[in-house]
């Protein structure tokens, strides 16, 4: 009989974490002062970060220990299964052979928790009683809500606004697992005060939801800030879903052509790319296709340059892609890619042209994930169906070439709770955004800070 999955035993599952800095093409750019604009340090990150996150955060070392209590916890999910696409390849009549990484086996739904729970962690650890911070379409929130209800700690949540009222089952996730979520901005913080002064009606933006997050944070001596993506330690602690992935299709006798993932600000992605990047710059036939939407599109018609990484400028200034950190992106239902930046690390590999990028409208990844959902059976998150779409087009590739490629993707999270989306879809109500970069990004683009890469 055919194997539908491959597993690992959780005595398999890797007990470190991998860190691409030490194997970048060139170093990596420096954090800027907000402030300052000089080379930020340690101490200035301290009012928000724990010590050990700070220190994940630069360093030097390939290799960073997992802790007990961390992979204690991982063991409730980890180590995810890895499928074979049989239905989807038959479907789509493809010499192609299609894996895709299962993260939406954890208890959160998506691959979150690899990051929320090390977080927790590490602030637990240092005194810290609650975390603040915000979220797009909601996984991140429910899974840092999830981390701090192991840990008993608060946990304050800013919620994208358009996301708030259009997943409200997600926020019934995190109020289950005891935080507090507010439709971001709010009249909470000073930042969300000055946003709606502004435009009262504006739908908000996951900048404008860290502006907020980040002042709570800076403002309260017990209280952290838990960013999901964009940060290196976050992209660390998602390499477990790479390195479980490398052991799997080992195990498969396969060598991968195609790795996909979709991208937000870059945390599933990086976790499952990042360490099969020594293999390519080693040499390996191995490409690396991060795909994101049109109606936000960063890496494919974003200005590689520094920008902060909020609406308000509180965060640190970072060199990478990015629409402008005064760019509100469009409400559409795949909350978790509507940033107007991305990952340095991930950034930096795209303009080394380490990895390629793609964007996708609307209806085109729905009918993807459509088409998933009638033949795997699982229903996709939409910012997963993004990875879906590409997915499928290499592998309609290879059924005009007759190329029997290996094109593995990320699955990181289900669409249970999206499943509005897939109505609007199923009803002709959604409508393809493409931004035109000579009006909507150049005007974003024109109150970026002036310093040059």
């Amino acid at each position: 009989m055919d194997s539908y999955k491959i597993h690992l035993s959780e005595a398999e599952m890797p007990q470190e974490w991998y860190n691409v800095i030490p194997d970048l093409p060139s170093p990596m750019p420096p954090y800027l002062h907000p402030a300052t604009g000089q080379i930020i340090t340690p101490a200035d990150l301290a009012a928000i970060f724990p010590p050990a996150l700070i220190e994940q955060e630069v360093s030097p070392e390939r290799w960073i220990p997992i802790p007990d209590e961390v992979l204690r916890i991982y063991q409730l999910w980890r180590p995810s299964p890895l499928h074979r696409a049989r239905n989807l390849e038959a479907a789509l009549k493809t010499p192609a052979r299609i894996y895709y990484k299962n993260e939406s086996v954890s208890p959160a739904g998506s691959h979150k928790p690899n990051t929320a729970i090390p977080q927790a962690y590490y602030n637990k650890a240092a005194g810290i009683k609650r975390l603040a911070t915000e979220t797009g379409a909601g996984q991140w929130g429910c899974a840092l809500s999830l981390a701090c209800n192991f840990f008993a700690m608060e946990c304050t949540v800013y919620m994208v606004k358009v996301s708030y009222h259009q997943k409200p089952y997600r926020r019934s996730l995190m109020h289950i697992w005891g935080a507090s979520v507010y439709p971001s901005p709010t009249d909470r913080t000073q930042a969300g005060r000055n946003i709606l002064a502004a435009d009262p009606e504006t739908s908000g933006s996951l900048g404008m939801a860290i502006s907020e997050a980040v002042e709570d944070a800076a403002t309260h001596e017990d209280t952290n800030y838990a960013l999901g993506s964009v940060l290196n330690h976050v992209m660390l602690h998602q390499t477990i879903v790479g390195l479980e992935t490398k052991k799997q299709l080992a195990l498969a006798g396969e060598s991968p052509d195609v790795l996909i993932g979709c991208v937000g600000g870059g945390s599933n992605f990086a976790g499952f790319c990042f360490p099969f990047v020594p293999d390519k710059l080693k040499g390996a036939d191995l490409r690396f296709v991060a795909v994101e939407p049109t109606a936000c599109p960063t890496l494919t018609k974003g200005a590689y340059t520094y920008d902060f990484g909020d609406t308000a400028g509180l965060t640190p200034l970072i060199l990478m892609y990015t629409l402008g950190h005064s760019f509100v992106p469009s409400g559409i239902h795949a909350g978790g890619l509507r940033y107007h930046g991305d990952a340095p690390l991930l950034c930096q590999l795209v303009h080394e042209k380490v990895i390629e990028a793609r964007a996708y409208p609307q209806n085109p990844v729905f009918e993807a994930a459509r088409l998933f959902a009638v033949t795997e059976g699982i229903i996709p998150a939409p910012e997963t169906a993004h990875a879906i779409r590409a997915a499928v087009d290499e592998a309609l590739v290879c059924k005009e070439t007759g190329q029997a490629k290996c094109i593995v993707f990320n699955l990181s999270g289900h669409g249970h709770f999206d499943l509005a989306a897939y109505d609007a879809f199923l009803e002709g109500e959604l409508k393809d955004i493409e931004l035109n970069p000579d009006e909507n990004i150049k005007k974003a683009l024109a109150n970026l800070p002036k310093i040059k890469p």
